[in-house]
């Protein structure tokens, strides 16, 4: 079983690549060569199989077909340029999010092996005139640019899987938090640095009102919802290949509440509440409740409070 990870320097992409060093096997085989790629070659691992880094530009098809080369069975597929550059270099988000996804689907269909492919898409797909209530049937109705070219990468993976070009998969990822390092250009970024900077010491700037409410999920179980859905039966998924992956809902309030009760005063009070409208009128066409039946039937899972969200940083993540 040969694994390609794109997007494998990221901070999703190590740790589905560290797991699967841990795991050994992926869809009930043995792992035997795992292929990092990011726009800079990732960095070398430990792993019980072979390993190889890449530098790879999706946005450049024979950048892509060179990848390929890896012939792989299993395919994550996590590249992408974030919400708020997306919106604000409409030209860039189109290139990586649209064209780059194409040229890897392309590049999936030329291989000639129906691999697997799991397409990492967004909850950004829901908004404008829809029930607030979403359900697996919702119509996407996108209102931001990094939300219409998630939507149309995943009409793709439907139909090159009703081809049988590829087996593609497209869960629709919440707010994935608390994430570790720095914070980049996603509108959704302060998600994770409230949290972040102030439980290791550093002040951070909240631009909602502590009632805006987030669809979130730890990277720990991020983690594993990705692996379960690379390895989920494709006769399983059915006609829809892109489904809502489980998550939690709470406001950044409560959210900041659970981080007390783990972490005590002195975080919480790091944090600086500072409108920012840029970032609101993003976030704001994003919306929080999701009923995700079908990735719960497929056997994904969802955190049980944000408090292990908090945890989970604590044990897996934080700045030591």
């Amino acid at each position: 079983m040969r694994v390609l990870i794109i997007g494998g320097g990221g901070f999703v992409g190590q740790k589905i690549a560290h797991r699967l060093a841990e795991r050994k096997t992926m869809r009930g085989q043995a792992i035997t060569h795992l292929a990092l790629a990011d726009l800079n070659a990732p960095a070398p691992m430990d792993a019980p199989f072979e390993v190889s880094c890449h530098a790879t530009d999706i946005a450049d098809r024979s950048s892509v077909n060179t990848l390929f080369e890896t012939k792989p069975d299993v395919i994550f597929h996590l590249a992408a340029i974030v919400s708020g550059q997306a919106e604000a270099e409409f030209d860039v988000g189109m290139m990586i999010n649209m064209m780059g996804s194409l040229n890897v689907f392309e590049a999936a269909r030329a291989l000639g092996t129906c691999p697997v492919l799991v397409f990492s898409s967004s909850c950004a797909v829901y908004g404008g005139e829809i029930p607030e209530q979403i359900e697996d049937w919702t119509q996407n109705n996108p209102q931001t640019s990094y939300g219409a070219q998630k939507a149309a990468a995943e009409l793709f993976v439907t139909d090159y899987s009703r081809k049988g070009f590829f087996d593609g998969r497209g869960p629709r990822l919440p707010t994935v938090t608390i994430r570790p390092g720095k914070a980049n250009a996603a509108a959704s970024s302060f998600m994770s640095s409230i949290f972040r900077e102030p439980l290791q010491g550093e002040s951070a700037i909240c631009p909602v009102d502590p009632d805006y409410e987030v669809w979130y999920a730890s990277p720990r179980v991020t983690v594993e919802n990705l692996i379960r859905t690379a390895e989920v039966k494709a006769e399983d998924l059915g006609e829809q290949r892109c489904f809502a992956m489980p998550g939690k809902v709470a406001s950044i309030g409560e959210m900041i509440e659970c981080m007390r009760r783990v972490a005590g005063d002195e975080p919480v009070n790091r944090i600086v509440w500072e409108k920012d409208q840029r970032i609101i009128d993003i976030v704001s066409g994003w919306r929080p409740l999701i009923n995700p039946q079908k990735a719960l039937k497929l056997g994904l899972t969802t955190d049980d409070t944000f408090e292990d969200n908090v945890r989970y940083f604590l044990e897996d993540d934080i700045r030591r």
